[in-house]
């Protein structure tokens, strides 16, 4: 593999590393009861999941980034990273489509689901599939890079 792809996995995943430790840092700050609000707006999910999600997946989220920033099991942070930014792109399109005037939710409460933050989940989740592809492409470092 030429170099540039090492260059590229690495900003690729610090990028989205901080991206997943800052949402998960501004769910954390907040009562997880005002992010269950902004899950809940989505309406796809009973309350008792609405909570458990709310509870979890900013946690989620930071021991994602930190795997991500690391670089220890790329192959699956980077994978889990992909599998969950297209639920979410997949959540926002649906919800933006229908017309509902909700909080987006990806960084805490008071950002408006548009078409900027659809911009932008776009682009998160282009970078985390080439991410995934060159975790799979090139051959990993014996030391921190795991295979996962």
């Amino acid at each position: 593999m030429t170099s540039w792809h090492g260059k590229a996995a690495l900003a690729l995943r610090l990028a989205l590393g901080a991206v997943f430790l800052y949402a998960a840092w501004t769910k954390l700050r907040q009562p997880w009861a005002l992010f269950a609000l902004s899950i809940d707006a989505y309406g796809l999910l009973p309350e008792p999941a609405v909570i458990a999600v709310a509870r979890v997946l900013p946690w989620a989220e930071l021991l994602l980034g930190g795997l991500l920033v690391s670089g220890r099991l790329l192959r699956w942070s980077a994978g889990a990273a992909s599998a969950l930014l297209v639920f979410f792109f997949a959540v926002m399109l649906r919800s933006y489509f229908k017309g509902l005037q909700i909080d987006c939710g990806c960084f805490g409460v008071g950002e408006a689901l548009s078409w900027r933050t659809l911009a932008r989940d776009a682009g998160l989740l282009s970078a985390s599939l080439v991410l995934t592809l060159l975790a799979f492409r090139r051959p990993l470092p014996a030391t921190g890079g795991g295979t996962g």
